[in-house]
């Protein structure tokens, strides 16, 4: 991890080069939304851009939006034919004279978002009716073995990790009842196992602590946070290395619903 201390802004270069496996990893998500040439899309939580533009690609008018600034610059430069826009899923409302979008979609970052009430009420204003909306995101259970090893040792330091827990990670039988809730009708929702390697050999923990544990480890040194994550891997290593490579231990909630 070097001197450099791990923070809460997302690095979108760290992103594309360490992470990428995660656009990879939702190429699966665009066919189960089979996406039609004529249709308008929501990206939601799209990153870079690069799930936003696969989508484009077929003949669809697609919106990416992200809460982060620096995500959504990248994502403008890479791909500068795409539409892309900041904007909090869980508050967001369409603009002034904007037509109602066919779908939203979204992968790899709904748990981020602690409000899922909020999530699904701007996903419910933004969709016309009989519109869908596909998600996969982290489930029940997801990187149990990574957050127990990291919130250890935060604990033993006298951190208090619960306060700024940055994730959401529902069970099928909390997050269907919310959509329902939300004007939904569910027709498909499941919660599995997909470990997940994590690219770059031994460094792979290490980037991956680097691009999504800032806010566990915000405001601690250094030096603290580089004893913390070798301590993290010293007790995954038995587990979660395996063959020269990282395997995170990911269960995935995938959803499909439709609004009423």
């Amino acid at each position: 991890m070097g001197k450099e201390s791990i923070g809460q802004k997302w690095d979108a270069k760290h992103y594309d080069a360490q992470i990428g496996y995660v656009s990879k990893l939702g190429t699966g998500l665009i066919e189960l939304l089979n996406p039609q040439a004529g249709e308008r899309i929501i990206d939601l939580g799209c990153g870079t851009g690069d799930l936003a533009e696969q989508i484009r690609k077929r003949g669809v008018f697609c919106t990416g939006m992200d809460y982060s600034p620096e995500m959504i610059e990248a994502a403008q430069e890479k791909y500068p034919e795409g539409s892309f826009r900041v904007a909090n899923a869980e508050e967001f409302r369409l603009q002034d004279g904007e037509e109602e979008y066919d779908a939203v979609f979204s992968n790899a970052a709904l748990h981020w978002m602690k409000h899922p009430e909020g999530v699904i009420r701007s996903v419910g204003h933004a969709l016309r009716p009989g519109g869908r909306f596909v998600a996969e995101f982290g489930g029940s259970g997801n990187v149990c073995a990574i957050v127990n090893a990291l919130t250890r040792e935060l604990a033993a330091r006298g951190i208090d990790w619960q306060s700024r827990f940055p994730w959401y990670f529902p069970s099928v039988g909390q997050y269907t009842p919310l959509l329902e809730q939300g004007g939904f009708e569910v027709r498909y929702a499941e919660l599995y196992d997909r470990p997940t390697p994590l690219g770059s050999g031994e460094n792979g923990l290490n980037n991956w602590l680097q691009a999504f544990a800032g806010p566990l480890l915000k405001g601690t040194e250094p030096e603290m946070q580089q004893k913390i994550v070798e301590n993290c891997a010293s007790a995954l290593r038995p587990t979660l290395y395996r063959n020269g490579e990282w395997v995170a231990d990911y269960r995935r909630l995938r959803i499909v619903a439709v609004k009423k």
